[in-house]
């Protein structure tokens, strides 16, 4: 291995702003041992799952317990300038957890109550520390079910604040269509409301909408209000193989341009589905791979299934494999979703870099097979996973975190691969955000003149620039 890296060549050179003891001293009076200074707990919370490494912690970790301490303490960064960043379980990509700039790190995870389930409005208000899968279990007497779906048991709050998406989206959305109301704390510690359980609203703003994906940058989220959705009668998963991606691609693209409501369809290559083999002891053919889910009535689901498989045999696809009962369909969904650490497990030591661009689902199959044979070309591991009824993909190029030889090698891959992405009408990110790793993106895909508007929306919402600073833009 080379000598490790400074982080400052990945990360934005900024003096960091000290956390002056005196503010110490009135959070410990304001939350007692919920305040932490310990090296493991800061090291803890100054990391996330993106490829960044040799990062400064975060110089004190706050535990929330309600919304009047949240605001509280931003009460107390905003009278001492001093940078806040929320913290939910830690499961983001692109740096967005990281104190670039120094301060507290803001732990929500404790605030995990579901407040209300309105069953009959299709509703639900929870605290931002819920994560998806408790939301689920807590509601699951009632036949509904929330499904935005992304792949790790991330927090709603982190979800909100990153508009995340996932495996369900082709058909339910994103948390951008499923958020009808929030509650925040604003830099100054106010606490404002935006929305409400109403399906719709003309009245304003739209609020909530602007903060949904603003990354911790505008106000904590200290409540959420979520659509819900009846659980389906019946719900049929498949697995099917292609002789190549392009095939598999075009079955997608075929599906959805007929209108078939499949609920999810998610693309792996052969190489990753070899990854996952190893790492969920599992026995599925290393080609590229179609998993898909229906979701409906039995004659729905069944006729549904039947056009796709059609579609597929028209495209090469074969073993067309069932998995009717519960336990066989979480088996396949939760392989695929470790698949980010299939991959990571395949080369011991590794990090990845993450992509996740979207484009139009008639530009995926050029997008994809461009982006797949320059990864070949460079000679670097990579896996493949896809949410491609919705035209997202992503790659994890699995670099040795202390080569700047393959860090720069990927970097290059990825911002190749964005600058495709762009050029066909799509977006530099799907469902990650933009956090550090994406800013330069951001500035390509908006133009300076929308970049400078949201920077004036930021001054004026957070005129210290205290809320989670360094991310999405640089002020």
């Amino acid at each position: 291995m080379n000598a490790p890296t400074s982080a400052q060549q990945f990360i934005p050179a900024v003096a960091a702003r000290p956390v002056p003891p005196a503010m110490i001293e009135a959070l410990r009076a304001l939350l007692g041992e919920r305040c932490s200074t310990a090296q493991a707990v800061r090291d803890q919370h100054g990391r996330d799952e993106s490829a960044y490494t040799h990062v400064p912690a975060p110089q004190a970790v706050a535990f929330a317990h309600s919304t009047e301490e949240v605001a509280q303490v931003l009460k107390l960064a905003n009278a001492h300038e001093v940078p806040v960043i929320p913290f939910g379980v830690g499961s983001s990509l692109e740096g967005h957890l990281l104190a670039v700039q120094g301060g507290i790190s803001l732990d929500v995870s404790r605030m995990n109550r579901v407040l209300s389930v309105n069953a009959e409005d299709l509703t639900v208000t929870v605290q931002p520390g819920v994560t998806r899968k408790q939301l689920n279990e807590e509601i699951k007497s009632t036949g509904l079910f929330f499904p935005i779906d992304p792949g790790a048991d991330a927090s709603l709050g982190g979800m909100c604040a990153t508009r995340a998406s996932g495996t369900n989206a082709v058909r339910y959305g994103t948390m951008r269509e499923n958020v009808l109301a929030l509650e925040l704390v604003t830099a100054s510690g106010d606490v404002v409301r935006t929305g409400t359980r109403a399906k719709k609203s003309a009245a304003g703003y739209d609020l909530t909408r602007l903060m949904v994906g603003s990354e911790g940058t505008l106000g904590v989220i200290t409540e959420i209000t979520l659509k819900l959705y009846p659980l389906p009668e019946a719900v049929s998963a498949a697995v099917c193989f292609f002789p190549s991606i392009e095939a598999a691609v075009k079955t997608t693209i075929q599906i959805i341009q007929m209108g078939i409501p499949i609920a999810r369809v998610e693309l792996l290559d052969g190489r990753t589905v070899g990854m996952v083999n190893a790492h969920s002891k599992l026995s599925l053919r290393e080609e590229p791979m179609l998993l898909m889910e229906f979701h409906g009535s039995p004659a729905g689901v069944r006729e549904q299934a039947e056009a796709v498989q059609a579609i597929a045999q028209d495209e090469g696809g074969q073993a067309f494999e069932w998995a009717t009962t519960p336990e066989e369909r979480t088996r396949l969904w939760t392989a695929r979703h470790n698949a980010y650490f299939a991959g990571i497990q395949s080369r011991p030591g590794c990090r990845s870099i993450s992509t996740d661009t979207c484009v139009p689902i008639s530009r995926l199959a050029d997008c994809l097979l461009e982006s797949v044979a320059e990864a070949d070309a460079s000679g670097l591991t990579y896996f493949l996973v896809g949410h491609v009824g919705d035209g997202n993909f992503h790659f994890g190029y699995l670099i040795d975190p202390d080569s700047a030889e393959e860090r720069a090698l990927a970097e290059r891959l990825n911002s190749a691969l964005v600058s495709r992405a762009l050029a066909m009408g799509g977006t530099c990110t799907g469902e990650h955000g933009i956090g550090l790793h994406k800013m330069d993106f951001l500035l390509s895909e908006t133009g300076a003149g929308a970049v400078d508007l949201m920077r004036a929306i930021k001054r004026a919402l957070d005129p210290k620039n205290i809320l989670n600073p360094g991310k999405i833009f640089s002020l």
